[in-house]
């Protein structure tokens, strides 16, 4: 524990004091005298932090909470530290990380669902108010260097382009002071889209050259921590370490599932009980928690094919083989610290999962999550995915895996992802080590805590108090408890004493040894009847652990004084009203949120790369036309790619190959619809036209496609269906290159830089097809694709 400091640190940033002794008029005067200048150092004592997410993890995946997937790293921090049993996330991506990273519950901070179905109610508008400063800033204006590395799904979608505003973004307005990650809910991991601060930029190779973006943000930590210690070795450092593992996209190197081999051949429920056996020789359950049943809806290992079985086997392989993968470079990250010599001086979280294991890859998994998003399954039947399974991890998929593999990874809970209800979806295994300042080792700490609890616990290890105001605003006090009070003493009685959780209407208060829970939905559905039409249980969680034993019928009073607790603490903390809605939240303008873009026509400029779906008209589900003003090379025939939108997985491109004009679209990586002019064009400037013809009827139809040099047609063709929802959960639109996956095999991964200069690109965008609105409940299936 630090030293107390005597700086005046509740009010931050530290006020600068002004000289008030005697001023001179000749600097030689004996009489001149002034006090050194100090720099703003953290009390002394104060130690580094590392605060490591895994990414949808389930509490029974890691070996170091009884599951099946080796973690030797996390055991290793765990043998120089504890094990918190209990400890609590928000069962979603963003709100959890928007609470750990301010130390208030998840609507406080108006993270009360992802950031792209916000709503402008404050609970759920994505906007962290300025009067809950996030912990970086915090420690930045006390002294310490701060970094975060991997990914971050906090920003608002309109502030989320290249131009900002950045008051959201981890760099600057996070109060990190270096940022190297992803903005999303995931990205692809072998062609990942990466902001260096605010700014786009490319990974330094290909696939096949060994790039691989865990590995790359891991050499990223190590440098800049390596820096930090050789330039200012005084002052601690804040580091987060947020990898993309292991939410899906599942890529990992062949030979890390290649590990897994045969591991997974006896099927999930298989898993679950050995993974239950090991959980009570670990002791982190007790000898008498019970085993939970099966989730409704989620089918058994028995009923599924034979035929499937292999592929379903390999999904988990794939999935193991990423998370030691992670567990891999975080020792990495730990390795480094350690040849610094200041491992022991760090106070280290090891937080596994961000929530409970993701129930989104359908019930037998997917090659690729755009079947999902789009609501286009039925193109991946079981012959699909048989003949795709040595596909998986590969930069040739865009992986997930069976929700029966999701459950599993839970043990011993109910539930998974998204179902805030029960601790399937919100009990995540945390470690915590701090060899210098925590004398236990090896040990287990059984005491309630929440994601909200770490930025007090960080603060007082450090000897900060809490501020009272931040830029001039006076701050709403953090909603969290220390932990510090359990580092050595284990029988310590439990401070964190009462917690609600909600997301998307599954529901649950935690009140001293007891919860009431209410689930309104399945992962995998939308909302089909009311909150007042929602079933409520009861456990008594001192005794029942594994909350297998529902007593609301034999203690209705309990029952009713928790639910009442429940819309007290809903009510103080942002939850009302309550947000079940699944179509309209996608309509900006319904759910109230600003749009970046609006309109039906937007001009380009040539170098704009790395754009989001979200900071481009939308072209889905309608006729739409692409015209350039490009000049071509007088040096010989043109290529490269004009403008794409998305990549392997799915997108469009128009392009110049071998000087021919060609329009792609590929429909999720099965075929690819090429329109080709036979024409080559000639030198000079072109004003380059291409015209989609919607067929209409429907949402996700074909449509006829006409290429244009001005007012000459060049050449016809069709588009035999589209995507009618996203192209890409992360892929982007680029301008004069085609960066990350590539749309078209023509230009492949590289080389595909425009050949010619580009002065524009204007897309027009016709009426909508609002057949959409007739599938509403699926909207919000897609959107929790995106956690």
């Amino acid at each position: 524990m630090s030293k107390k400091s005597d700086v005046q640190r509740s009010s931050l940033p530290i006020p600068d004091l002004a000289y008030t002794g005697t001023v001179t008029y000749d600097a030689t005067d004996p009489d001149t005298h002034y006090p050194p200048i100090e720099r703003l150092l953290p009390p002394e004592g104060a130690p580094n932090v590392l605060v490591v997410l895994i990414d949808d993890t389930g509490f029974g995946a890691s070996s170091a909470f009884g599951g099946p997937v080796h973690t030797p790293n996390f055991e290793r921090v765990a043998a120089q530290g504890l094990k918190y049993t209990r400890f609590h996330t928000t069962a979603l991506c963003s709100p959890t990380r928007a609470a750990l990273l301010s130390g208030r519950n998840h609507h406080t901070v108006g993270m009360g669902g992802i950031t792209e179905i916000a709503t402008s109610a404050p609970g759920y508008s994505s906007l962290r108010p300025n009067n809950c400063a996030p912990l970086a800033e915090t420690l930045k204006l006390n002294g310490y260097s701060t970094a975060q590395f991997g990914k971050c799904h906090e920003v608002p979608v309109w502030e989320s382009s290249p131009v900002g505003p950045f008051d959201h973004w981890p760099h600057p307005g996070g109060g990190f002071e270096y940022f190297y990650g992803f903005i999303g809910g995931e990205t692809n991991q072998w062609y990942p889209a990466i902001y260096e601060n605010t700014s786009p930029v490319e990974p330094w190779g290909t696939p096949e050259a060994g790039y691989h973006f865990m590995a790359d943000m891991t050499q990223k930590a190590i440098d800049w921590t390596k820096q930090q210690k050789a330039l200012a070795p005084d002052k601690p450092f804040f580091t987060y370490f947020a990898p993309g593992a292991t939410h899906a996209p599942h890529h990992v190197p062949a030979e890390w599932a290649a590990k897994y081999a045969g591991k997974f051949d006896q099927g999930w429920d298989a898993v679950r009980e050995e993974t239950f056996a090991r959980q009570k020789e670990l002791g982190v359950i007790p000898e008498n928690a019970t085993l939970t049943e099966r989730s409704p809806g989620i089918p058994s290992w028995d009923e599924m094919s034979d035929e499937l079985k292999p592929v379903l086997a390999r999904e988990m392989e794939v999935y193991a083989g990423y998370l030691e993968y992670a567990d891999h470079h975080v020792g990495e990250l730990l390795d480094a610290l350690e040849e610094l010599d200041v491992l022991d001086d760090t106070l280290v979280y090891v937080i596994i999962g961000d929530n409970g294991a993701s129930a989104e890859g359908t019930m037998k998994g997917t090659t690729n999550e755009a079947f999902v998003i789009n609501h286009m399954e039925e193109m991946e039947d079981d012959a699909y995915l048989i003949e795709h399974k040595d596909d998986l991890g590969t930069p040739r998929s865009y992986n997930h895996y069976a929700i029966g593999w999701a459950h599993a990874m839970d043990t011993p809970y109910q539930w998974t992802k998204q179902v805030a209800s029960h601790w399937g979806g919100t009990r995540n295994g945390t470690i915590v080590s701090w060899p210098n300042g925590i004398h236990a080792r090896g040990e287990i700490r059984n005491q309630f805590a929440h994601v909200i609890d770490v930025a007090p616990t960080v603060l007082e290890a450090a000897g900060i108090p809490e501020p009272a105001t931040v830029n001039g605003v006076t701050q709403r006090p953090y909603e969290g408890t220390s932990m510090n009070y359990s580092f050595d003493e284990a029988d310590a009685a439990e401070q964190h004493t009462t917690q609600y959780f909600e997301m998307l209407g599954n529901r649950a208060i935690f009140h001293k040894g007891w919860t009431a829970v209410a689930k309104h939905k399945d992962p995998w559905l939308g909302s089909s009847h009311g909150l007042d039409d929602d079933v409520w249980e009861l456990y008594n969680v001192e005794e029942d652990w594994t909350q297998s034993n529902d007593l609301a019928s034999k203690e209705p009073q309990k029952l009713a004084d928790l639910q009442r607790l429940f819309l007290i603490q809903a009510a103080r903390f942002n939850v009302l009203p309550m947000d079940i809605r699944s179509a309209e939240r996608f309509n900006e303008q319904i759910a109230g949120r600003p749009a970046l873009v609006r309109g039906t026509s937007q001009t380009l400029y040539s170098g704009m790369k790395r754009l989001s779906e979200n900071s481009v008209i939308n072209i889905k589900n309608k006729s739409f036309t692409v015209t350039a003003r490009v000049t071509l090379p007088a040096d010989g025939a043109a290529s490269g790619v004009v403008i794409a939108q998305g990549g392997s997985y799915g997108g469009w491109s128009l392009y110049l190959h071998e000087g021919t004009l060609r329009f792609a679209y590929n429909i999720m990586g099965i075929k690819t619809d090429v329109t080709t002019s036979d024409v080559v064009l000639e030198p000079g400037e072109h004003e380059l036209r291409m015209h989609f013809g919607y067929d209409g009827g429907g949402l996700g139809k074909g449509g006829g496609v006409t290429l244009y040099d001005g007012e000459t047609k060049l050449g016809e063709g069709r588009v035999s269906r589209t995507l009618p929802f996203f192209f890409s959960m992360d892929e982007t639109v680029d301008v004069g290159a085609d960066v990350a996956s590539p749309v078209s095999a023509d230009y492949g991964a590289t080389g595909n830089e425009f050949t010619g200069s580009i002065k524009w690109v204007r897309l027009d965008a016709g009426d909508d097809d609002h057949s959409h609105l007739a599938d509403p409940e699926h909207k919000m299936q897609i959107a929790m694709t995106r956690q």
